[in-house]
């Protein structure tokens, strides 16, 4: 051994300087670590980032692009939507059809019924014209047969239908009324007498 070996030997153990440890090296490490951890947090915000903005992106197009694809419930929905809106077409349509055919009918009947009304004034003036006419022809008739001698008079009330005969003696004067009668025979005069008190026993009595 040396002498200076034997020197260090020689000195306690604790006086003796422990060797230092380097520290930069344990520095560098975690400068680099941490360096990685930002770096890996920023890639982790940017690609969050990216997705939030294509989901923003793919719903703005979904609400405003006219050609976005729907689900087939949904595509399924709007056809039954436009079938009943094609069938609601049909039925006001059909509907405005009967109206209209509704509408000339009406117009039709009022019209018809205007001429009937006209026609029925029409043929009131006629009948009263005819009424007039026959009650003058009537009256006339009367007044003939009033003025005509029995014997000439009997032969036709002997062959008129006893109604018309009934009807003519009823409103001739009395005494031609009673000389008429007096020359008919005696079942002309009962039958034109029977007659004659029917009616009157119809007429109203005041």
């Amino acid at each position: 051994m040396s002498a200076t070996e034997k020197k260090d030997a020689r000195k306690p153990k604790a006086a003796r300087k422990p060797k230092a440890t380097p520290r930069r090296p344990a520095r560098n490490t975690l400068m680099i670590i941490a360096t990685l951890l930002a770096g890996s947090a920023a890639i982790r915000i940017a690609a969050g980032a990216d997705t939030a903005f294509a989901k923003a992106t793919d719903l703005t197009n979904a609400v405003t692009s006219p050609t976005c694809t729907t689900e087939e419930g949904v595509m399924a929905l709007l056809s039954e939507v436009n079938a009943r809106s094609g069938k609601l077409d049909e039925r006001e349509a059909l509907l405005a059809n009967r109206a209209t055919a509704i509408s000339v009918a009406e117009d039709r009947l009022r019209q018809r019924i205007e001429e009937m009304k006209t026609a029925e004034e029409e043929l009131a003036k006629t009948v009263q014209i005819a009424d007039r006419g026959a009650e003058d022809d009537v009256t006339r008739l009367v007044t003939l047969y009033e003025n005509m001698k029995p014997k000439q008079a009997v032969p036709l009330f002997e062959t008129m239908a006893p109604e018309f005969a009934a009807g003519f003696l009823g409103r001739m004067q009395p005494a031609a009324a009673a000389s008429i009668m007096a020359g008919l025979s005696p079942d002309t005069a009962y039958t034109i007498s029977v007659l004659m008190a029917g009616r009157n026993a119809n007429a109203p009595k005041r």
